[in-house]
């Protein structure tokens, strides 16, 4: 029987970036929270090499795929010359924002280490994470986390207090947004490109408050700059759903997802019922509780 395992999603809470560093990548502080919607990917050793097929067509299954990508890097760190299948059975939107191949990433690391019996330690799996991609580390773990860097070290934190009994509505219009493209155009919005650190102390300490309201006022993202420019549809997504009373409203990553933090599902259901009568049944929704 194959190895299986869950790969979930995230939202970030907060993604600020404080500049362009001189290796090319950006400094940023983000708080991080996982997402209980998953993609599924099924393991077993054969032959050599490494074999992925996707329920996806339009996801390449070769080296141009993440998992594909982990799968070998993998077997060469932990010089196993046994080859493995992979499945992905894919649930998370594409280009999306939610982080759904770096989850891939990451649990192909997990699950490889777990069908050939551990031969790599912690600190090895998370060095592959790295270099696969800044969120990849942060899938590693279960907890919300605080990353920082260009997004690579992570402080995993204790459940939210404040997020208790509380629903995300997911929503993604259709089509999606280029993290290279959101990154480039930063250059265009210097206050969002140089954000004034600290913003992430200040919003954990919030949601530790208990204060739900006051909590969603400190979200933030700063690639929120170049996208609602660009896809102004966004922008209204947003208005509606504060104004039917989501406790908080953001951007997810570099986009094009938008989710609300909604109390109880009840609400969520109906915010969700009449975002679809106003908007049209179009975009992709899911309501998970937090």
């Amino acid at each position: 029987m194959p190895l299986e395992k869950l790969s979930p999603c995230k939202v970030n809470l907060l993604l600020n970036i404080l500049g362009k560093r001189t290796d090319g990548f950006h400094e940023l502080e983000t708080v991080m929270h996982p997402v209980n919607l998953c993609d599924r990917l099924a393991f077993e050793r054969r032959g050599t090499g490494v074999e992925l097929t996707c329920s996806d067509a339009a996801l390449p299954t070769d080296e141009r795929n993440l998992v594909h990508r982990a799968a070998t890097q993998f077997l060469q760190a932990a010089q196993i010359q046994a080859g493995v299948t992979l499945h992905l059975e894919k649930k998370i939107p594409l280009a999306a924002g939610l982080g759904g191949g770096s989850g891939n990433a990451a649990t192909t690391l997990l699950g490889l280490n777990e069908l050939f019996d551990g031969p790599l330690a912690a600190e090895q799996l998370l060095e592959l994470a790295t270099a696969l991609g800044s969120d990849v580390p942060f899938f590693l773990q279960a907890c919300p986390a605080l990353a920082t860097g260009r997004g690579e070290t992570i402080q995993p934190l204790e459940a939210f207090s404040v997020l208790r009994r509380t629903v995300f509505l997911l929503i993604h219009p259709g089509f999606g947004i280029s993290t290279p493209w959101a990154y480039q155009t930063l250059a265009r919005f210097p206050a969002a490109l140089n954000g004034r650190s600290g913003r992430a102390a200040q919003l954990i300490a919030r949601l530790r408050g208990g204060d739900l309201d006051a909590a969603g006022k400190e979200f933030y993202n700063s690639l929120e700059a170049p996208a609602l420019e660009k896809y102004p549809l966004l922008g209204l997504f947003q208005d509606f759903l504060r104004g039917q009373g989501a406790a908080a409203v953001l951007m997810s990553g570099s986009g094009s997802t938008t989710f609300a933090i909604v109390e109880g599902m009840k609400a969520a259901e109906t915010m969700r019922e009449k975002f679809l009568g106003k908007f049209g049944r179009t975009s992709w929704t899911a309501l998970v509780p937090v």
